[in-house]
């Protein structure tokens, strides 16, 4: 079992690495997104450095890698094994994320892991993913702050994993890891919510 956690993991950091963010402000714009706005190369910062058009790309490309990575593993590479499946498909995700956020040839400078997140909430369960946009969209709605719907639906994925999957102990563990590392890559934000000073998302008028 260990052998296949160490390769769920490293095949999720592979795909993690995929920086959609980076490549279509390369590729399409010239630009590194990570010298504008937040320093950041996720789907908010290229939503609000090149628009909603790359925000929306970079968001289904980042979401994307993580459901294909799980179906990888839960199709081809390790299917039928009940439980243990289910954990390596968490395994998988979590690869995705830190791939993500902390890719080798970025100088470990990536994305926060909310879209890649949310492919696996899809990618896991359907109601996961439904609950968690809903969450979202109703305190972005509200709020106008994108980081706070963010902290949001990472909290709640836990509790959604103990009610869906009740007795899955290590996937319930291995939840807390994707809220401690969304909640770690937002310090800077929640400080600025503190202090009053987070960026907003203006309705047009």
């Amino acid at each position: 079992m260990v052998i296949k956690v160490i390769i769920c993991l490293a095949l999720g950091y592979v795909f993690g690495c995929f920086q959609t963010g980076f490549f279509y402000g390369k590729l399409i714009h010239g630009v590194d997104v990570r010298n504008y706005g937040s320093g950041n190369a996720g789907t908010t910062n290229t939503l609000r450095t090149l628009g909603k058009r790359a925000g929306y790309i970079v968001f289904f490309g980042d979401a994307l890698k993580a459901v294909f990575a799980v179906w990888l593993v839960r199709y081809l590479l390790f299917p039928g094994m009940g439980d243990a499946t289910k954990i390596l498909e968490t395994v998988t995700a979590l690869g995705v994320v830190l791939g993500h956020n902390y890719p080798f040839y970025m100088n470990f400078k990536g994305g926060k892991g909310i879209a890649a997140t949310g492919g696996f909430m899809f990618a896991l369960d359907i109601r996961i993913a439904l609950i968690a946009a809903i969450v979202f969209a109703v305190i972005f709605f509200t709020t106008r702050y994108v980081s706070v719907g963010s902290l949001a639906i990472t909290a709640l994925f836990p509790v959604m994993i103990l009610v869906f999957y009740p007795g899955q102990w290590v996937v319930f563990g291995l939840s807390l890891i994707f809220t401690a590392m969304a909640w770690w890559r937002h310090r800077a934000n929640i400080q600025r919510l503190l202090n009053g000073t987070e960026n907003r998302f203006e309705k047009k008028k």
